[in-house]
């Protein structure tokens, strides 16, 4: 998996990751890499609700490693 962005989101509150992710994605490539970090709890189901939501896909799972959360999106 070849990542092309990465957004590191870690202590942003919630709503920032999903809006921040949204406005990254917009101005990526289509088929191009998104890896989002995150922290906020909230982000572990907001953030892929929203992205599913505008058209984007997730290349996989998130992944939950301690505190953080880490996203693999699609653009």
């Amino acid at each position: 998996m070849s990542i092309d962005y990465t957004l590191d989101l870690r202590g942003e509150s919630c709503p920032y990751p999903v809006i921040y992710t949204l406005e990254t994605l917009r101005d990526m490539k289509k088929g191009q890499l998104l890896q989002v970090i995150a922290d906020c709890p909230a982000a572990f189901r907001n953030v892929p609700e929203e992205v599913i939501k505008h058209g984007y896909t997730l290349a996989q799972e998130p992944v939950k490693n301690g505190q953080e959360f880490v996203f693999y999106i699609t653009a």
